[in-house]
């Protein structure tokens, strides 16, 4: 009786959790390049200005392209010569770039759905680029 017991409590336990679970849990993974040297720095922040001026953006300072629902994204830059470009693509993202210093460049790209990524940069000619993919 006892043993009978035992494996229908677990058999509902495990039935309850099942019912309670989601059926697909959201997540996100992400990539993130920067550069090693100061030939590669300033590669990549022209391309990242580059790439500023051909979305009809700014090639300095703080930059946002949203496409889609509940984005949010913010900025905190201090020093001259920064350039911020945060793109969203899809519904329910949060980007963040925090910039301390000059002549620095960060990229960060989000796609799919809720997404929360950041770039911070203290320091000087420093260049990087995330993306992250959200589902």
């Amino acid at each position: 009786m006892t043993t009978k017991f035992a494996r229908t409590f677990a058999a509902a336990l495990i039935g309850a959790a099942i019912l309670t679970a989601p059926a697909m849990s959201a997540g996100q993974f992400s990539f993130n390049f920067t550069p090693s040297d100061a030939d590669q720095q300033q590669a990549l922040g022209a391309g990242l200005q580059i790439f500023s001026l051909v979305k009809g953006l700014s090639s300095s300072g703080a930059n946002v392209s949203q496409n889609g629902d509940n984005n949010g994204a913010g900025f905190n830059q201090s020093g001259w010569g920064n350039n911020g470009l945060i793109v969203q693509e899809g519904n329910g993202h949060h980007g963040t770039i925090q910039q301390n210093g000059n002549d620095n460049n960060c990229g960060l790209f989000q796609f799919g759905e809720n997404t929360n990524g950041q770039c911070v940069q203290n320091g000087n000619g420093q260049s990087s680029l995330t993306t992250v993919f959200g589902f």
